[in-house]
């Protein structure tokens, strides 16, 4: 007599379809190899046109988006979601309080945060692990400025992110980066990675720089900002104004600016700020190897 087994296996639809195999006897006994043949509908191929490639591309990346512009904006994220943790490229430095990471990819690095205080272990993931700036999910619709590495802290809201793209000539009016003023790097990068629709006017009004110096190290000027930016009130916080409180260093290259960003709740800037201080002080643009993209390559490429 035939006997069925149903297996459940995920399809390309929301739902789970099943899929039954036969087991055929062969002369009253089970044969030693089995012969499965299909009863249920099969699931579609897996399309790899490069067409559905670049559809499935573009989904993980506005998945990416809708999870990080959720933590920005200081709403709770259930813990459900996957996420990277973070892997290869971090290291314990200075003990067990700081770790770092190098990305050949862009060629820089940086220390952030492990613990805050004794036994206060901190529950980063890598939400986007280091990319070429190609393939980065873009901060804003015109997709200048696009992260290529991200690491969050949900249970503490803490992101830490450096994005690549162009200076806007709106506040930077020459290539010399030496002349530049830290202040109009600020709202430079701040006007290109604002996500909302809004007039360049609206985006800089948005933010509010607290602070802008420049640092010459090794020959290379860095650019340090601080600033907060009202966000939607959180579900914690019910009505009242919410801002987030950031820490920002950017640095120049081959007619792109690289930008390291820290940030939390401004309520807890007091516990996690002198931290993300060092991080930000940490940052360096590092000697490219046989690993480093530069931007300018392959812009076409999302892979």
């Amino acid at each position: 007599m035939d006997m069925a087994l149903r297996l459940a296996r995920p399809c390309a639809s929301p739902s789970l379809r099943g899929e039954s195999f036969l087991l055929e006897p062969k002369n009253g006994k089970l044969p030693s190899k089995l012969h499965l043949r299909s009863l249920g509908p099969r699931c579609g191929s897996f399309d790899t046109s490069e067409t559905a490639t670049a559809h499935r591309s573009d989904l993980l990346k506005s998945s990416a988006i809708s999870r990080r512009q959720a933590l920005v904006a200081g709403v709770a994220i259930p813990s459900f979601f996957v996420l990277q943790p973070a892997l290869a490229e971090s290291s314990a430095v200075d003990g067990e309080d700081r770790a770092l990471q190098v990305d050949a990819i862009n060629a820089y690095s940086f220390t952030y945060p492990v613990s805050i205080g004794k036994g206060k272990n901190l529950s980063w993931v890598e939400s986007r692990k280091p990319e070429r700036y190609s393939s980065a999910a873009p901060l804003a619709p015109d997709a200048r400025q696009r992260i290529v590495s991200e690491r969050i802290d949900l249970k503490n809201n803490l992101v830490i992110s450096v994005s690549v793209g162009p200076p806007n000539s709106a506040f930077l009016k020459t290539s010399d980066s030496k002349t530049w003023d830290a202040k109009a790097v600020a709202q430079s990068v701040l006007a290109d990675k604002s996500t909302a629709r809004m007039t360049m006017g609206q985006r800089v009004a948005e933010v509010s720089i607290v602070d802008a110096h420049t640092k010459e190290v090794d020959g290379v000027p860095y650019f340090y900002y601080e600033y907060l930016v009202q966000k939607s009130p959180t579900l914690t916080q019910g009505g009242l104004d919410v801002y987030r409180h950031s820490v920002a260093v950017t640095a120049e290259r081959e007619g792109y600016l690289y930008s390291l960003n820290a940030s939390t709740l401004d309520s807890r800037w007091n516990i996690i700020g002198p931290a993300f201080n060092e991080t930000i002080a940490s940052f360096r643009m590092t000697p490219p190897t046989e690993e480093y993209v530069p931007p300018y390559k392959d812009p076409w490429r999302f892979w």
